[in-house]
């Protein structure tokens, strides 16, 4: 195979990454929105769109390990292919988070709200904003980028605590909200994971880029 067509490949496998990384981030996006609305169509879409992000992590990296089996790169590239292969097992969890937050609006149907939703969409922005960085870093292996997801997650961290405070101040006044509550801080929970793993993302651009461990989280 002719280097021309080896880094195609290389390219194809970053775009599959990419193209991945844009149906978490509508599956993400679409759960909080049909949270939000109460959009129970909406939300059975997504659980069982999650299928499709599935064959999209199985494809990548049959297609990586196809390319290391057949092309057995060194080095950097190396890095590069097996970065893709670990990006896409975090992405299709964040797919898995997207489809929990989906089930609870199902389950939930026909309840009003706690409250209206301040907090956990403001969540969803940080934690996909972390998810673009980390792809985009990937993509033009930005270390300043990639370092800076510490600082988002802490800032996703600090409004998981105060969602977190409130539903807990809920369900001490009124033991009836109990279960409404605890399905809210689920969602928190995800969306705090999400970004978790976004981070876990920027780790591995570092260490394609430079060879080195690092905890973003430190």
């Amino acid at each position: 195979m002719s280097r021309e067509r080896y880094e195609q490949q290389l390219r194809e496998l970053q775009n599959d990454l990419l193209r991945m990384g844009a149906m978490v981030e509508e599956a993400v996006g679409r759960a909080i929105q049909a949270l939000k609305d109460q959009a129970i169509d909406v939300a059975q879409e997504i659980i069982r769109a999650d299928d499709l992000i599935d064959r999209a992590q199985y494809a990548l990296e049959e297609k990586a390990l196809t390319l290391i089996a057949t092309q057995q790169p060194m080095a950097r590239d190396l890095r590069s292919i097996s970065a893709a292969i670990s990006i896409a097992s975090e992405l299709e969890r964040m797919g898995d988070y997207a489809e929990g937050i989906a089930e609870i609006t199902v389950r939930g149907a026909g309840l009003p709200l706690l409250k209206p939703l301040i907090d956990i969409p403001h969540m969803a922005t940080l934690a996909l904003q972390m998810v673009r960085i980390a792809l985009d870093s990937y993509t033009h292996h930005n270390l300043e980028a990639a370092r800076g997801l510490g600082a988002a997650d802490d800032a996703v961290d600090a409004l998981t605590d105060k969602v977190q405070r409130e539903l807990i101040g809920f369900m001490l006044k009124d033991p009836q909200s109990i279960e409404q509550a605890t399905s809210l801080l689920y969602v928190a929970h995800n969306l705090e994971r999400i970004a978790d793993r976004a981070t876990n993302i920027g780790e591995r651009v570092i260490f394609m880029v430079t060879g080195q461990i690092t905890d973003l989280n430190d």
